[in-house]
Order: C-alpha cells, then sequence, then structure tokens
C-alpha cells in the first residue's frame, strides 16, 4: 500500500503519510486513491480542489460548511511549511472542543484528513506556502461558517501571538455563540 494512515489524538483526524519513490530523477508518489482511503476509514467521495498560497504568519480559520454542505478536506502543503489545525465541534462529542494539530510541509509530504464536522485552520510558518486540498463538498458561500481562531474554550497552542487575519476571520465568534448544526452520533460523522 502506498499510504501510512494514523490517528491524529482525536480518532476521526487521520495522517496520511503516502510513499515517495526517488531515484535520480526527482520521486514519485500517489496523492489519492479512494480503495485504500475507504479501507482507511476515509469513505467520502472528493469533488472540489483547492489551491491557495500564503505568506509567513497568515492564518487562515477555522473554517465549517453548515450541513448539508459540509466539507471534509484532504489538506496538503506542496512548499513551505503550516501549522495545520483541526478542532471537533459536533454537540455532544467526548472530543466536543479540543484540538489536534500537525506541521504539514513540502518535505514531510504529509496529509491530515479533516473530517466534515470539524473546523479548519492554518498557519504558515515558512516565509511563504502553497496548500492544495480536496474537498467532499462543494463551496456553498451562505453555509460557510467559522469560529475566531484565538476562542479561549479551545485553547489552541499557535505558534504565534498576532496572526494577519482576514477582515471576515477577525470578525468569526467563539464556539459557543458559532452557528453549528452537527451533533455527535455514535458511529456517525455526518451532520444532521
Amino acid at each position: 500500500m502506498p499510504f501510512e494512515f494514523k490517528t491524529l489524538g482525536i480518532p476521526e483526524l487521520i495522517v496520511v503519510r503516502p510513499k515517495a519513490f526517488q531515484d535520480g530523477r526527482g520521486f514519485f508518489m500517489e496523492t489519492y486513491k479512494h480503495s485504500d482511503f475507504a479501507a482507511a476509514g476515509i469513505k467520502e467521495y472528493f469533488v472540489q480542489d483547492n489551491h491557495s498560497e500564503s505568506d509567513r504568519g497568515v492564518l487562515r480559520g477555522l473554517h465549517y460548511q453548515k450541513g448539508p454542505y459540509a466539507q471534509g478536506k484532504l489538506v496538503r502543503c506542496i512548499r513551505g511549511r503550516i501549522f495545520d489545525v483541526a478542532v471537533d465541534i459536533r454537540k455532544g462529542s467526548p472530543t466536543y472542543a479540543q484540538w489536534s494539530g500537525i506541521e504539514l510541509s513540502a518535505e514531510n509530504r504529509s496529509m491530515l484528513y479533516v473530517p466534515p464536522v470539524f473546523a479548519h485552520g492554518f498557519l504558515v510558518l515558512s516565509e511563504s506556502a502553497e496548500i492544495i486540498y480536496k474537498c467532499t463538498g462543494e463551496y456553498s458561500p451562505q453555509h460557510d461558517r467559522g469560529i475566531i481562531w484565538n476562542d479561549p474554550a479551545i485553547g489552541i497552542n499557535w505558534p504565534v501571538e498576532a496572526p494577519v487575519l482576514s477582515a471576515k476571520d477577525r470578525l468569526l465568534p467563539c464556539l459557543r455563540d458559532a452557528d453549528n448544526d452537527f451533533e455527535y452520533r455514535e458511529g456517525k460523522e455526518n451532520p444532521k
């Protein structure tokens, strides 16, 4: 199998490490294969790819989309380094308001799978970074929501004190006030 799958603190968050085949010409690796991902518990199909570039200190997030337009994400950094974070926002979940984070970089080639019922964000650690992520749902502006990056109830240990934020992200609410319709159901990850 060309992938290694490992959970990241919260069981539904999965780190994916593709196997790269290197020689004198460079490298080759598979970055997604539905059958392997489904066997590892990532059964959703991806329907949209996004690509962003950001400078050092830019923090994008914490974002999610309400159901039925919720988006799972498979995040990969193809240039530079980012600190990638996901927060469980399922009401009633044993890990509600808990977060996990990991450094993704072009060098380590790791990816993070973020289920549709989690908020997601990242901070650029290098001079700049490019991120590609696959989504399980298409972007829907009317369902786009978020949580403020420094919500004390979540307590994310971001490696920055004053990130660069968009005007939209500066105005996001705390989790307790967020417009969120996700509820924990044993063995189910999908929103109601």
